[in-house]
């Protein structure tokens, strides 16, 4: 069984969109009911990478509108509601029912709605005599956006500011966890999947596993229980592994630059739900669709740069070639005399030659495409030399340090402020031991360049606070950990785990590393420690080892919280492809950032902690 979150996410919402009756021999909904779908703007960011607006109309939905817009009456026809379950989209809903907009209402909330806001709804519709208006109501656990068959995204922003933050409360800190294992659960709903779940044990990682395993528990003791079909002693052995970190675990890979395609596009031109929008080769903007529909894409994510380019190249010198010998094919021969065997063979040709016409006009559409996309991407790596930041950054974190001159060189070097601040981070936290002098010469020059040093300030600070903890007797480590945590969050001592969370020389990171051994589940000093749920086991025996429960096993789901990258995905996608027999593994995290966006989420929490330089930024208009 392979775990196809896309396929199988796509499916629930059909069904959906099908009044959750059972889809039709095609797979699509009843196209002869016409309906009407209504959405919030986080719905219908689950819907867009999975169906296009042209193919709607093939599952019967004439209309569609953002649910906190004005929309008008239209009669005689159903409407499907796919919203978030929030007090503003139950009064929405309510106000929709009182004044009879559609002929019914099939209410689809994205995870399971609290019986607090069921009962206002309830009380809403009885109050307006709407009630009847209401058709049916549905939990459908699909609050995630899924970007690829094995990619999510929980769509929860800030959520490393939020860990970290240094003001936080344990209210606060409980109610992100629990939003992440209700994220979380809604995955596991879809795939119809209980895991064995490991985790480090401490901090958030190991907060979440815990709140997880007990919504599976309460879950699986209820009646309507949605993981009935995987509930057999056979299918206990074919189990996925779900492996929970935290973005502290490896917080380089978090800013670091990656030279390979995909991770690029994403981090340079801004890649999000799997759209973007580059110049167009005549002026203006093009905007372009990147997902499993493009073949280039999937072939060619993960190549370095220099190689895409190269692969462009041979196909469009391919498809010229295909175009020639269609067209010599069906031009004749030069003074040949024409007679009827030329006339049926011609005929042929030209059958043959208007067959294949859709199918180069497809491929040269996405030879253009990767073409324009890949001219912008080198114009941003010539300004900004990003391929001589990626190859220092990996040797920088190969060897444990980089050469002083080299390092102020890159600083003031080519490269957006941004660039040079996520470079001194890398260099920060790299390095086994900080020398002041270096450091004071990297603040210096950031300074010189007008770069706001907050997050160069905040991970210095963590760093020191690593040293003191690893430097400190036990008697008073105790006293410095207890302000440490209440001061910056759960994972202190994860942070700068020196070299050993870095990458090795074969560009594997520790993530996968980890997850590897969490696979093989062979005794391993580096995951021997890591705990142990599974949610079908007794509650006595949560986070011990069973042996079984330790693997091997064929399929992993791996989960970052506090905010994932496309460099993580890949990683762990080329790990999968290598094993033999092939493994599958889904990479999911609560947020995808680019480079930029981490560490502006670093600079907030250095911000908060009063550290940093006070760069002149221009003040707010009102």
């Amino acid at each position: 069984m392979a775990l196809n979150l896309r396929q199988k996410q796509t499916e629930c919402i059909i069904r959906m969109l099908n009044l959750n009756q059972p889809l039709n021999a095609t797979g699509t909904a009843n196209e002869e009911v016409y309906k009407i779908l209504i959405y919030d703007k986080f719905c219908q960011n689950i819907l867009s990478p999975l169906i296009h607006v042209k193919d709607l109309r093939k599952h019967g939905v004439t209309l569609y509108f953002l649910i906190d817009k004005d929309r008008k009456p239209v009669h005689d026809v159903p409407a499907v509601y796919f919203v978030q379950p929030s007090q503003v989209n139950v009064r929405r809903i309510v106000a929709d029912a009182s004044r009879s907009l559609y002929d019914s209402l099939h209410l689809n909330f994205s995870s399971s709605i609290p019986r607090p806001l069921l009962e206002d709804l309830a009380s809403g519709t009885l109050n307006s005599e709407s009630v009847d208006k209401i058709s049916k109501v549905h939990d459908q656990y699909l609050e995630f956006v899924t970007l690829e068959h094995n990619l999510f995204s929980l769509a929860q922003k800030s959520c490393y500011v939020q860990l970290n933050d240094p003001s936080a409360g344990d209210r606060e800190i409980e109610e992100i966890v629990e939003k992440v294992a209700s994220g979380l659960f809604c995955v596991l709903a879809t795939l119809a999947v209980v895991p064995v779940i490991r985790c480090p044990s401490g901090g958030p990682a190991e907060m979440v596993a815990s709140v997880l395993d007990q919504k599976l528990r309460d879950h699986l003791l209820s009646k309507n229980n949605l993981f009935a079909e995987g509930g057999g002693f056979a299918s206990s052995f074919q189990r996925p592994v779900l492996c929970i970190f935290d973005r502290n675990f490896e917080l380089s890979v978090g800013m670091q630059h990656d030279f390979r395609y995909l991770p690029l596009v994403h981090d340079v031109l801004g890649l999000r739900l799997n759209r973007l929008s580059v110049p167009g080769e005549k002026g203006g903007m093009r905007s372009y669709e990147l997902d499993n529909s493009d073949p280039f894409w999937v072939a060619n994510g993960f190549l370095e740069f220099p190689e895409v380019a190269v692969e462009i190249e041979t196909q469009l010198n391919k498809y010229k070639k295909d175009v020639d010998e269609v067209n010599r094919r069906t031009g004749g021969t030069d003074g040949a005399e024409f007679d009827g065997t030329d006339l049926m063979g011609n005929t042929k040709h030209l059958m043959n030659a208007v067959n294949s016409l859709p199918e180069l006009t497809e491929r040269k559409q996405v030879i253009d495409k990767h073409t324009n996309i890949a001219t912008v991407l080198l114009g941003e790596i010539k300004e900004r030399s990003l391929d001589s930041y990626a190859k220092k950054e990996n040797d920088m974190m190969v060897r444990g340090g980089i050469d002083r001159n080299e390092l102020l060189g890159v600083l003031r070097g080519k490269g957006t402020k941004m660039d040079k601040l996520r470079f001194a981070i890398i260099y920060l936290i790299c390095s086994e031991s900080i020398n002041p002098s270096e450091v004071e010469a990297i603040e210096t020059s950031l300074r010189e360049s007008e770069v706001d040093t907050c997050a160069f300030q905040y991970v210095k600070k963590m760093k020191s606070l690593n040293v003191s903890l690893a430097s400190a007797n036990s008697a008073s480590r105790s006293n410095i950990v207890d302000w440490a945590e209440k001061l910056y969050g759960q994972s202190i001592s994860a942070v700068t785990a020196g070299v050993k969370n870095l990458l090795s020389s074969d560009r594997q990171l520790a993530l996968t590393r980890t997850v590897e051994a969490l696979m093989e589940g062979r005794p391993n000093p580096d995951v021997d420690s890591y705990l142990v749920f599974d949610p079908r086991a007794p509650k006595s025996s949560s986070g011990t080892s069973s042996s079984h429960l330790k693997g091997p096993f064929k399929e992993a789901i791996v989960f970052m919280i506090g905010g994932g990258n496309y460099m993580e995905y890949g990683s762990l996608q080329e790990f999968a492809q290598r094993q033999q027999p092939v493994k599958h593994v889904v990479y999911g995290t609560t947020e995808i950032l680019t480079g930029i966006e981490f560490v502006e989420q670093l600079t907030v929490l250095g911000q908060k902690m009063g550290l940093g330089s006070a760069v002149a930024s221009p003040a707010p208009t009102l």
